[in-house]
């Protein structure tokens, strides 16, 4: 049974739902032909969007809630997760020796679901499987300071070119790991996406790769973080659609909250 195309299922999710207003549908680019943020930083909208702490108050928990996305957003064969993924522990629990901590340091943020630091908050998360590619998809809406973020965002925009290809140890076997820069679509006020494979180093043809898609997204004083990940087939349709309508969402919680005051 062929796939249902990811972007799609968002398309008609945001029309049915009408979760955007005029003004905030004139800045998406049309769903079957992205527009990309520019490369080799993360991008930034127009001061008008600019975070205003006095008028975006912190979202509370059920708020937080609220904008997480579900896998009845993502369509079939998405399905609420099981539980953490085998290769989480196999190949993503790994060290390197490479001569840039940076590299090292970007491994432990994939591992323990911190990309934005360890000292920002996480308000709300879910985890989804598909079982027909055996991926897994992990989202999270996170509070912390705007520059913080930002300053995050810069960093991992600046992996690709500090950590490209290096080499890392998970257990006792080794791997390769790929550091590309990833399309993101034009949502948020600030953004960041990355793609990581790492390929075990084996004889055999047969050895496991672990394609890794990687985004976050700041919206005013909050963010969005995403992980997809799987050994086989990992779609970018998918992480493309989870990342756009999730800002989406959030910014409409967040002009919710701000008129509940």
């Amino acid at each position: 049974m062929p796939r249902p195309p990811a972007r799609a299922v968002i398309a008609a999710t945001l029309s049915a739902a009408t979760l955007l207003t005029a003004p905030a549908c004139s800045s998406i680019a049309g769903l079957g032909r992205p527009v990309s943020a520019p490369r080799g930083q993360a991008s930034t909208a127009s001061p008008t969007t600019a975070a205003t702490p006095a008028a975006a108050p912190t979202l509370t928990e059920s708020q937080a809630r609220a904008a997480l996305i579900s896998e009845a957003d993502l369509g079939e064969p998405w399905v609420p997760t099981e539980g953490f993924a085998t290769w989480r522990e196999s190949m993503l629990k790994a060290r390197t020796e490479s001569a840039e901590a940076e590299c090292g340091k970007l491994l432990d943020a994939l591992y323990a679901e911190e990309l934005l630091g360890p000292d920002a908050t996480t308000r709300a998360s879910v985890g989804l499987d598909d079982p027909w590619d055996e991926a897994q998809l992990r989202y999270q809406v996170v509070a912390h300071r705007p520059d913080a973020v930002d300053r995050t965002l810069a960093w991992l925009g600046g992996m690709p070119g500090e950590c490209g290809e290096f080499t890392a140890t998970a257990g006792d076997g080794e791997m390769t790991v790929e550091v590309t820069e990833a399309e993101m679509p034009e949502v948020g006020d600030a953004r960041q996406g990355l793609r990581i494979v790492l390929s075990a180093i084996s004889e055999y043809e047969d050895a496991p790769v672990l394609t890794l898609h990687v985004a976050a997204v700041r919206v005013g004083d909050d963010a969005i973080v995403l992980t997809n990940g799987g050994l086989g087939d990992v779609p970018a349709d998918a992480t493309w659609a989870a990342v756009e309508l999730g800002a989406h969402r959030l910014t409409e919680v967040r002009k919710q909250g701000r008129a509940e005051i």
